[in-house]
């Protein structure tokens, strides 16, 4: 299946997961379109300022891979700068927030897949 780039759909997201400012998605592919157990895949853009706050991922792993800018993100046990090329993988039950501390645009490609479904 090939999705070109004008027919994804798009959302904003304000105080999500009670952050600051607004988040851009960008579908890449809805749910239902995968075989496998996968929730989400798209593209998040969080302008200067804005954030995602703490949440968990229980049942389910998220990957974050950075592709613009830069930014926190915070595991609970500490933050960690992340720049473009970096991956982050959180699941397990773990949590997670990340928050665009820079003066462009933080864009990551999300994928979240549930263990059972």
């Amino acid at each position: 299946m090939i999705r070109k780039s004008a027919e994804m759909r798009s959302e904003v997201r304000e105080k999500m997961r009670g952050g600051e400012g607004a988040v851009t998605f960008r579908h890449y592919f809805a749910k239902e379109e995968f075989g496998a157990a996968v929730r989400l895949c798209a593209k998040l853009t969080l302008p200067p300022g804005a954030s995602i706050g703490a949440h968990q991922h229980k049942g389910e792993d998220e990957v974050y891979i950075v592709t613009k800018g830069s930014g926190l993100l915070d595991d609970g046990a500490r933050k960690t700068r992340i720049v473009v090329g970096d991956s982050v993988l959180t699941g397990k039950g773990a949590s997670h927030a990340v928050k665009n501390d820079g003066k462009e645009d933080l864009e990551i490609i999300a994928v979240i897949m549930c263990y059972n479904q």
